[in-house]
């Protein structure tokens, strides 16, 4: 299995909207076939504004998966919105 996490900050304007629009418009993401486990979260409000505020949290069968994964439409689509929203990110993809 692979797992594939991804981190954002997003924008400082606005911040609680862009947070529930991302999370609103990651539901998109569970459509794609490859996906084994899904879970989109977002940082607590309590903890230290230097933390990430969501991240992306999914599994694949293998490397091939989340390829096709990151190559589809809907992710593509996605990708586009998070681009106009975010100020940094950090991933990591793993096998476990």
């Amino acid at each position: 299995m692979i797992r594939h996490i991804c981190m954002f900050k997003l924008k400082n304007e606005n911040k609680d909207a862009l947070i529930k629009e991302f999370l609103e418009r990651a539901e998109n993401l569970k459509t794609i076939p490859q996906l084994k486990r899904y879970e989109v979260v977002y940082n607590d409000k309590r903890t230290p504004n230097s933390n990430y505020d969501v991240s992306l949290i999914f599994d694949f069968d293998n490397v091939e998966d989340l390829n096709a994964y990151q190559t589809s439409p809907t992710h593509i689509e996605f990708g586009g919105f998070v681009a106009t929203v975010k100020e940094e990110r950090a991933c990591i993809d793993y096998e476990f």
